[in-house]
C-alpha cells in the first residue's frame, strides 16, 4: 500500500524504563508493545528513525525563492546535514552565546522506508516508510563561509528535530508546513507550492544515491525564516501529520576561536531576516 493511502497510520519512539521503545499515540497516551499505556507528557522523545544520510533541497517553495529574489529554478541543488544534527520532539535547539541569527525553517521530513535506487517518479511513494515534521535549523552568523555547503550554518549538533513519530496514510501533496512561535503562526505554504516534488526529488536523487530505510530528506521551507531567540518555543506542523515541537536555549560559545567566527555582514542579515 503507498504511503499516501489510508488509514492513517503513526508510530513513535521514546526512550522508556532505560530503553527506546516504539509506541503508538492513543489520545494523551502513547502504548507500548506490551499494551501498557503512558502519559504523552511524561514520555521522553527519540528522533522517530536513525538515518545514514540527510538531505535537504534549497529553496524549493515558490514563496522562498520569490523571497530571495532568484529567478525560477530549472534544477534542484542539495546540500547535507550531519547525523548529529538530528534531534527529537522536545529536544532543545542551543543558540550559541556568540550567535544571534538562529533560523527557524518549517519542513517535512520524508523517511524511506526500504533501500532505493534508479527508482521511478510514480514508484517513489512505495518506497516511503512516511512523513514527519522537522525543522531544517541554521545559524545564519556563519552564512559568510562554506561556500554553499551550509556546513557551518545548518550542519551543528541538534540543528534537525524531527518528529514527533512518522506518519503514513495521509495524501501528503494535499497538505500545509506551518510554523509557530510561541502559538503565533509566521510560516504557512501549501505542499502544492512546491517547485520539485517529494516524488521528483527522490527520483532524481536515487539515480545516483542507493536510499536506506531511515533515510531522510527534508522538502523544502516556505518563506519567511526568521531569528529565534533564547527561551523560544517553536513547532512545526505539517497539517494531517503532527507537530514537533522545541525550545530554543542559549549555551557557552565555543571554548577556541579558531576557523571562521560568526558575523553579522550584510548577507547574514538579508538572509536571516529576509531583507532583500
Amino acid at each position: 500500500m503507498s504511503v499516501l493511502n489510508g488509514p492513517r497510520d503513526e508510530w513513535r519512539r521514546i526512550l522508556h524504563e532505560g530503553t527506546p521503545k516504539w509506541v503508538r499515540p492513543e489520545g494523551d497516551r502513547l502504548r507500548l508493545g506490551d499494551g501498557r499505556l503512558v502519559p504523552d507528557a511524561e514520555a521522553i522523545y527519540l528522533p522517530p528513525c536513525d538515518p545514514t544520510k540527510i538531505i535537504c533541497i534549497h529553496l524549493n517553495y515558490d514563496s522562498r525563492r520569490v523571497e530571495f529574489k532568484a529567478p525560477p529554478l530549472v534544477t534542484p541543488t542539495y546540500f547535507q546535514k550531519p547525523l548529529t544534527t538530528l534531534n527529537s520532539h522536545r529536544g532543545f535547539l542551543n543558540r550559541p552565546a556568540n550567535c544571534k541569527y538562529l533560523n527557524y525553517e518549517g519542513e517535512i521530513a520524508a523517511i524511506v522506508g526500504k533501500p532505493m535506487r534508479n527508482v521511478a517518479r510514480e514508484d517513489v511513494w512505495d518506497y516511503l516508510a512516511g512523513f514527519a515534521p522537522a525543522n531544517d535549523v541554521g545559524a545564519q552568523d556563519f552564512r559568510d563561509t562554506d561556500a554553499g555547503s551550509m556546513l557551518r550554518v545548518k550542519g551543528q549538533d541538534g540543528f534537525c528535530p524531527v518528529g514527533p513519530g512518522i506518519v503514513r496514510g495521509v495524501d501528503i501533496r494535499k497538505e500545509r508546513v506551518r510554523t509557530y512561535i510561541n502559538g503565533k503562526m509566521v510560516q504557512d505554504g501549501p505542499v502544492s507550492e512546491m517547485t520539485f516534488p517529494i516524488d521528483y526529488i527522490f527520483a532524481d536523487l536515487s539515480r545516483h544515491i542507493t536510499f536506506l530505510p531511515g533515510d531522510i530528506v527534508l522538502t523544502g521551507t516556505p518563506a519567511n525564516s526568521r531569528p529565534m531567540n533564547p527561551g523560544d518555543v517553536v513547532e512545526v506542523e505539517v497539517t494531517g501529520v503532527g507537530k514537533v515541537t522545541n525550545t530554543v536555549q542559549e549555551v557557552p560559545a565555543p571554548a577556541h576561536k579558531v576557523g571562521h567566527e560568526p558575523t553579522d555582514t550584510e548577507i547574514v542579515r538579508r538572509v536571516a531576516l529576509g531583507q532583500f
